[in-house]
This record gives C-alpha cells, sequence and structure tokens, in this order.
C-alpha cells in the first residue's frame, strides 16, 4: 500500500465526514441525547468541531450556520421537526456520563 499524500488524506476525511453527516440527517430518529450517552458526542458537537476547525482558519462562521451544515436545516428546525423530550433515564445517564469536551 502506497503512503497517502497530505492532500488524499485531507479528501478521505472530507468524504468520510460528508458521510457522516449524511448518516446523521437519515437517522434523524437517534436524539442527541442518546448519541451523547453511547458514543460521547453528538450532532451539536460535530458542529461545534466545525465551527472551531473554520475559527482556526480565520474563517468567520457563526454557530447557527455551523449547526445547519450538520443538520441540513436549521437547528430549531430539526429540533421542532425530531427531537423528543428526553426521558428521566435518558437525562440521568447523560449527568453521570457527560463528556469533558465543550
Amino acid at each position: 500500500m502506497s503512503e497517502l499524500t497530505e492532500q488524499q488524506k485531507t479528501e478521505l476525511e472530507a468524504a468520510a465526514f460528508r458521510r457522516l453527516v449524511s448518516h446523521l440527517r437519515e437517522r434523524s430518529d437517534v436524539q442527541n441525547i442518546d448519541m451523547m450517552n453511547l458514543a460521547g458526542f453528538c450532532r451539536n458537537c460535530l458542529s461545534n468541531w466545525y465551527l472551531d476547525a473554520a475559527q482556526e482558519k480565520g474563517i468567520m462562521l457563526t454557530k447557527d450556520a455551523s449547526r445547519e451544515i450538520v443538520y441540513g436545516m436549521p437547528y430549531e428546525d430539526w429540533k421542532n421537526l425530531h427531537q423528543g423530550e428526553a426521558s428521566d433515564a435518558q437525562k440521568a445517564a447523560f449527568e453521570s456520563n457527560k463528556p469533558s469536551h465543550g
């Protein structure tokens, strides 16, 4: 196997990111709190990491814009369409497993 160039790595990482975002958009049945409880991150985390990357590059992007990139629509619209109220068990699991990343 040949060594990947930095450009190839970037292109593959970008393709994997786009596929992850597409998958998360298709799986609107999976609640963010469930993702947080099982994997330690959710769509909001992903959009925050996107925003952080933009800011590190000096690209002006808002939190709302980064969320729309991940959700495929304004965040408030997604919440209204897909987000249910978290159960007491989900909330308790989140509090005991809350990740330390911001």
